[in-house]
């Protein structure tokens, strides 16, 4: 103890490590328990029999699949490309051929299935040909596109797509913070990173200052990991704008805004993020996943894990997304005993597992065997004697006694007042609650109730303004139609004829009519009369036929005189129609006759032509 005593005063007047702590308020120490799994170099693990790979392992949309079963994937090949601004990519642990897409229980507080990938490895573990990135002579945007089918994301716990902080942070900041601090019980996975890969960290943190722009890096680790401190301090000595402070063992120092707040004094203010005042944090497991893809092209298909608590052999692991959680445990030596169930994450933040049969994914930095003699059942709770040491263990300055009232009695209003969602659950003020009351437990339930209320509020907001919009379009379609009845309306008064016009338009529009008339049934009578005079024509000529033949005919002969009489005499009543009808022609008026049809009018012609000829040729065979 004394020797690490030295060791950490050693390092407090080195240059990296001699700026000032800000301690935050409140705040908790917890057994550590991390001398479990911190003892052992980090293993790999055997491929499994088959790995079950979540889609639904970020934050964010869930990946859109792109492959089927029967597809042969090699190690490293895309499985579910991002879809959507906040989404990661999903990518093949192993070389192998996929042999089912269907819903299975995933590691998740809800215990619901979801859609997973089965993947049967074939042993051969064989990479997809990979692409390393010139990220020195790359845009900004050209590493980001590269990033998001990377399938980064953070490895702190918070799981959210690491190209997005890229993006949001670039234009203005200033400090990049690496967060190594590792406050929960337990969990030894970031110490043993960095004792093993503190050169591939450094340069990871090199990039992402580059693709920030940062100006200065601070690495804070707790004083509890002391092997971390000693090899980062000697990994980044040729790096002077790379600073490491070593902040006290105290939960939950690994938060981001506390973190923030130790490393730099500075407190993040309510409904803003770090990026807004120039600072942006990532976990050191982060960097070096950011380091391997762009240095190697290797996506995002493992992460070390800590396996510790009831086990044989606790130890830490590089463990493939989508290995069964008994595969590691196996790893590990198995369990102590049979009543062992198991949590992922932290005792204080972490989730008891719903069932053995689920797989590793991204969020995964821990698995803790618990047992009952490790983690008793909590007591009944009692009630509150208003002792303030939940107040005084907060981290963010709330009033969880309150809050815990406001909860309890659905006064989700007042709890909001009260800054309810900058609680960040670490759990404290259950801890050190003497009444045992599950005060988290309360504050989640108050948050998902008012989430719910703002969700139903925000879809009846959407349909009240759908049908504002539909009213206001239906009254103004209604006064569009009225003005265009008005214009036309307008304007049909505008063109209306006075009457005297009404009437002499009436007088000439029956004159017309008039004359028309008796224009067309004058051409009838004339079409008459020429086709009586040419069936007369031919009666005369059969007449002068019949008188040249001589006497010797039929008897039936003696009948023909009477007929052509009657033909003559009908020829005649023709003749006289037809000039009754022109004398009626020429009495038509000089302003009707101009408005004939001119049609019209040339057929009359026409008609009046053939009619002299007919004419002519009929008393030029007339008999005298």
């Amino acid at each position: 103890m004394n020797a690490i005593i030295q060791f950490l005063k050693r390092l407090s007047s080195d240059a990296h490590t001699s700026e000032q702590i800000h301690k935050f308020h409140g705040g908790i120490h917890p057994e550590g328990h991390k001398a479990l799994s911190n003892l052992r170099p980090i293993a790999k693990l055997t491929l499994p029999e088959k790995l079950t790979i979540p889609l639904r392992q970020h934050i964010g949309y869930i990946p859109k699949i792109k492959v089927q079963v029967g597809d042969r994937l090699l190690k490293g090949q895309l499985i579910a490309e991002a879809e959507g601004g906040v989404s990661a990519a999903i990518h093949a642990p192993t070389s192998g051929t996929v042999s089912a897409i269907a819903e299975a229980i995933i590691p998740h507080p809800s215990g619901l299935p979801d859609i997973c990938v089965t993947l049967t490895p074939d042993g051969k573990d064989e990479w997809t040909p990979l692409q390393p990135l010139d990220w020195r002579n790359m845009s900004l945007a050209e590493i980001n596109a590269k990033l998001r089918i990377s399938g980064i994301v953070g490895l702190g716990g918070a799981t959210f797509p690491a190209h997005i902080k890229l993006v949001d942070g670039t234009p203005n900041i200033h400090t990049l913070i690496i967060n190594a601090a590792e406050c929960e019980p337990y969990i030894t996975c970031d110490d043993m990173l960095m004792r093993e890969y503190s050169d591939e960290i450094i340069q990871g943190i090199e990039i992402v200052k580059h693709l920030l722009g940062a100006k200065k890096t601070i690495l804070g680790i707790e004083d509890n990991k002391p092997e971390a401190i000693q090899a980062m301090s000697n990994a980044c000595k040729a790096q002077p704008d790379i600073a490491i402070k070593v902040v006290p063992t105290l939960y939950p120092s690994g938060d981001a805004r506390r973190l923030i707040h130790l490393l730099l004094g500075v407190e993040v203010p309510h409904l803003k993020r770090s990026t807004e005042l120039g600072i942006q944090v990532f976990n050191v497991a982060t960097i070096r996943s950011i380091y391997r893809y762009l240095t190697y092209g290797e996506p995002s298909i493992s992460r070390v894990v800590t396996m510790t608590g009831n086990v044989n052999s606790a130890q830490n692991f590089e463990v493939l997304f989508g290995t069964p959680l008994m595969h590691l445990v196996a790893a590990a030596g198995g369990t102590k005993s049979d009543d062992t169930y198991f949590i992922m994450g932290g005792p204080m933040m972490g989730f008891n597992l719903p069932s053995k049969d689920v797989p590793i994914t991204k969020a995964a930095n821990c698995i803790i065997a618990a047992t009952d003699a490790m983690f008793a059942p909590p007591p009944a709770a009692m009630p509150c004697i208003r002792c303030t040491r939940c107040a005084d263990a907060c981290p963010v300055n709330l009033q969880p006694q309150e809050l815990y009232w406001f909860a309890k009695s659905d006064n989700f209003e007042k709890a909001r007042d009260y800054q309810l969602f900058d609680c960040i659950e670490c759990g404290c003020c259950t801890y050190v609650c003497p009444s045992n009351i599950p005060l988290v437990q309360y504050y989640r339930y108050a948050k998902s109730e008012i989430i719910a209320a703002d969700k139903a509020k925000e879809a009846a907001d959407v349909a009240r303004e759908r049908n504002e919009f539909r009213l206001a379009r239906i009254e103004r379609e209604k006064l569009e139609r009225a003005q265009k009845h008005a214009e036309r309306a307008a304007g049909a008064k505008k063109e209306a004829p006075k009457p005297e016009e009404l009437a002499e338009k009436h007088q000439d529009d029956t004159s017309d009519q008039d004359a028309k008339k008796a224009a067309i049934a004058a051409a009838i009578a004339r079409a008459k009369a020429l086709k009586t005079a040419e069936a007369e024509s031919g009666a005369n000529k059969q007449t002068q036929n019949t008188a040249k033949q001589p006497e010797k005919q039929t008897k039936g002969t003696s009948e023909q005189p009477a007929q052509d009489k009657q033909a003559l005499i009908a020829a005649a009543i023709e003749r006289a129609k037809a000039q009754k009808l022109a004398a009626a022609e020429k009495s038509l008026t000089p302003k009707n006759v101009e408005k004939v049809n001119p049609a019209v009018e040339a057929e009359i012609k026409k008609i009046d032509e053939i009619r002299e000829k007919v004419k002519m040729t009929t008393e030029s065979q007339t008999p005298e």
